[in-house]
This record gives structure tokens, sequence and C-alpha cells, in this order.
């Protein structure tokens, strides 16, 4: 092969590579669901929301973008929050303020064709600091738990492009000593 040639496919193969070896440092942190319907935990459309699920406990913006379509569209997006990637990563960087050290467990999935529905159960210790239209909380590492449900349509790319949530906001609030117990 000729050097000009040779030079773009070494290229190119090294940025795969590197990309793969990324992927799989990534994949054993993916929670697994604690209980799955309708397909295997590994097929794109269950993978893509594992990713999403990892982005929400660690932060990473890296598994945001590699859960999320160029196009994602939050159905029920929360006043003040953009659509898009921005939406998630912005919500993340504020809930990861407040509760350092956020777990998010899969306790069920439901795969069916394009569509996967989670129950996801939330814990950590409220150790930082959470905005409000009154000013900033302040955490005494108190327990946060909860859970909510999501449902995810997955584009062909193995990307969610849509999704609509709903979190049970009244008990976190609470947890949070943003409204009385």
């Amino acid at each position: 092969m000729p050097a000009p040639v040779l030079a773009p496919a070494i290229l190119a193969l090294s940025l795969l590579g590197a990309s793969l070896v990324h992927a799989a440092d990534v994949a054993p942190s993916l929670p697994m669901p604690a209980k799955i319907s309708g397909a295997a935990a590994t097929g794109k459309v269950a993978l893509a929301a594992r990713r999403y699920a990892a982005f929400w406990q660690s932060g990473d913006p890296v598994l945001a973008r590699l859960a999320l379509a160029d196009d994602f569209t939050d159905r029920t997006l929360p006043a003040g929050r953009p659509q898009g990637l921005a939406g998630p990563l912005q919500a993340s960087q504020v809930f990861h303020a407040a509760v350092p050290d956020l777990q998010v467990a899969i306790e069920e999935m439901l795969v069916a064709g394009d569509r996967v529905t989670l129950r996801l159960h939330f814990t950590g210790r409220f150790t930082g600091v959470f905005p409000t239209p009154q000013g900033e909380v302040r955490g005494k590492g108190q327990a946060i738990d909860f859970y909510a449900f999501d449902l995810y349509q997955v584009d062909a790319q193995g990307r969610i492009s849509d999704n609509w949530h709903l979190e049970d906001n009244l008990t976190l609030l609470r947890q949070l000593g943003v409204l009385p117990q």
C-alpha cells in the first residue's frame, strides 16, 4: 500500500482501537437489571438503557453520549432544563453536586422491540449543595432513596432517541429538606 494511503488507514484503525478500548473500559461498570423481561440485557436496546443508567450513576458525559442519539428528545422535559443532550448533562451535574455518592440500580427492565421501560432506584447521601428558587440547601448527610420510571425509544444505531420519565420528586424533595416531611 502506498504511504499516502497507509497513513489514513493506520490513523483510522488506531482511532477505532481507542474507541473500542474505551467502550470496553465502560462496559464492566454498566448496571445489570435485577429483573429483565423481553430480551437479553446485552441487546442494543437494553445496552442503551444500561449505559444511560450508568451515566446517571457516574455523571460521566461519555456514557450519556454513548446512550443518547444526536437528536435525543426528552418528552417530559422539566421546566428550565434544556432539550437534547445538554438537559441530562446539566441535571446530572446538579444532582451529583448534591449527592456525590449517587448509586442507580435497575430494579426492573422490560424490553419490547425498540422500547425499554425501567424501574430505577436512586440512593446516596446528601452531602453537597442543592439549588432551589429560595436559595441553596446544604446537605447534612441525610439518606436519599427514591424511585423513577423511564420509557425509552431506541433508534437503529442503538441510542435513545426519545425519553419519557417520572421521578418520585416529592420523596426526593422531602429527603433533601426542601419540603417538610
